[in-house]
């Protein structure tokens, strides 16, 4: 049936994976996408089918493109076939990072509540349910937009990295803003898992996963590559239907 390639764009990086069924065969991590990296993984792999998601909405100039080079490419939308429901008011202002995710989460733990938390740029909060419902979910600032802007928008207040000493409570400017920022998401994850179901899997990704892993005294599921996963899944559901 040939191999598949998905490309999920974020913010800060890109991965490109090409796929021979569900069995990773190759993946290339960026900081951003050209058109010179994308053509050397099909000239190299020629990818029967791919699927995109981008969060800085050129995913259908991507498809468009990939089909130029004989590719069978679609950008992910909330329209399209996919294995889970989605529970949302306004799906068409979903987005596709967020579905991808959320489909991911769906794979590795079936039948199962999620809470997916995908901490980048921005941090998302949402749930899958057990009867494969995507309930919805929320979207708050992520760790470094937060420390960013505390700088911004104070006039004293310094530029503070997210790494490094990070105390309950800070005994100076730098880790009392570092523990806020970071310690702050780390209670919004526990005030969500404990006001849903008991049992609710934490479902971890993004650049920040590891960083605020440290911090949870609870297990949790770190996929690094959740919305890659999602996007296979993705694509293997609309091969069989």
């Amino acid at each position: 049936m040939g191999l598949n390639l998905t490309i999920d764009q974020g913010n800060s990086s890109a991965k490109i994976a090409v796929w021979d069924g569900d069995t990773l065969v190759d993946q290339e991590v960026a900081g951003s996408l050209s058109r010179e990296l994308l053509s050397k993984v099909v000239e190299r792999f020629r990818p029967s089918r791919a699927l995109c998601c981008s969060v800085t909405g050129n995913g259908k100039r991507i498809a468009q493109w990939l089909g130029t080079q004989g590719v069978a490419a679609h950008e992910v939308n909330w329209q399209m076939p996919l294995p889970l429901i989605l529970d949302y008011a306004t799906p068409h202002t979903l987005g596709e990072d967020r579905i991808a995710a959320a489909v991911g989460a769906w794979s590795l733990r079936p039948g199962e509540n999620s809470l997916v938390v995908d901490m980048g740029t921005a941090v998302t909060y949402d749930l899958v349910s057990a009867d494969g419902h995507f309930r919805g979910g929320n979207i708050a600032p992520g760790i470094g937009m937060r420390l960013r802007s505390l700088n911004s928008f104070t006039a004293r207040l310094p530029k503070v990295v997210g790494y490094g000493d990070t105390p309950l409570l800070g005994t100076d400017t730098a880790t009392a803003m570092r523990a806020g920022a970071v310690r702050g998401v780390v209670s919004e994850i526990v005030y969500y898992r404990n006001s849903l179901p008991e049992g609710t899997n934490v479902v971890l990704t993004g650049g920040w996963a590891e960083r605020v892993s440290e911090f949870l005294d609870f297990p949790v599921i770190l996929e690094k590559c959740l919305v890659t996963k999602g996007l296979l899944s993705i694509l293997l559901y609309n091969e069989d239907n």
